[in-house]
């Protein structure tokens, strides 16, 4: 297994695509000789599949993400131990792990931020945010200059059924920006009920989220209200460090 000691430089900060707390983001000065412990997931969790988003151009912005230099995730070292945990869990349940993101670099904010800037560029709207116009996008914090993500210990994914060998259906899709990708969408996460809500999702959909959402917690991660598929290690190591090296196999 491998790893990287990286040396970060003084003021960082990253960026989260959907927010919903409606608090402004605050840039965070980091210590010139802050060092940490990142590692490729899959050398601690060999049996996740990689889709990164970011480092195609099926995302949001329909370009590859500036600090994507490979189509790889990293995670500090305890994220990466607790996620092997919730995999091993879901495997014996039938299921793998799917990841979309897990670090994201600063340079990746300063690309999301730029591109929320320019409102004519639309290029991904009917595939990401076709309810929304992209003049709100930052009114309505779903593009911010600080992100989780940035801290190494939160990641985006889903699962994938092994069974069918098919991605499993969660009602939605992975950065879409709306009210459908909220946790609490058709049900109540903490009982994990299902109430319908004019029955946009199936029980089916609303349950499969839930399965991830339950092993996640199980293991350590805290979920996040405005994304099914956000999740954040609970006692991260960096909780208030924002690294900026770019994201490449270790």
């Amino acid at each position: 297994m491998k790893k990287l000691h990286f040396i970060s430089t003084a003021l960082m900060a990253g960026a989260l695509m959907v927010a919903c707390s409606g608090k402004k983001a605050e840039v965070v000065p980091v210590p010139e000789q802050q060092s940490t412990d990142f590692v490729n997931i899959t050398d601690v969790v060999p049996d996740v599949i990689l889709e990164i988003r970011y480092f195609g151009t099926y995302n949001f912005v329909g370009a590859r993400i500036d600090g994507y230099e490979q189509p790889t995730a990293l995670l500090t070292r305890q994220a990466a131990d607790s996620l092997k945990a919730v995999s091993d869990d879901l495997m014996k349940q039938g299921y793998r792990l799917k990841i979309y993101d897990a670090y994201r670099p600063q340079k990746a904010v300063d690309h999301f931020v730029r591109w929320g800037k320019d409102v004519k560029d639309t290029l991904m709207k009917r595939y990401f945010y076709s309810n929304e116009c992209k003049d709100s996008l930052f009114i309505k914090d779903y593009i911010a200059i600080q992100s989780g993500h940035s801290r190494g210990s939160t990641l985006d994914l889903t699962l994938f059924d092994m069974r069918t060998e098919k991605e499993v259906d969660m009602g939605g899709t992975f950065d879409w920006f709306g009210r459908e990708s909220h946790p609490d969408y058709c049900g109540n996460p903490e009982s994990g009920e299902y109430t319908g809500e004019n029955g946009a999702l199936t029980a089916q959909q609303f349950e499969n989220r839930m399965i991830l959402r339950r092993a996640m917690m199980a293991h350590g991660f805290k979920p996040y209200g405005c994304e099914w598929w956000h999740f954040t290690l609970k006692d991260e190591p960096y909780p208030d460090t924002y690294f900026q090296f770019p994201v490449h196999e270790l």
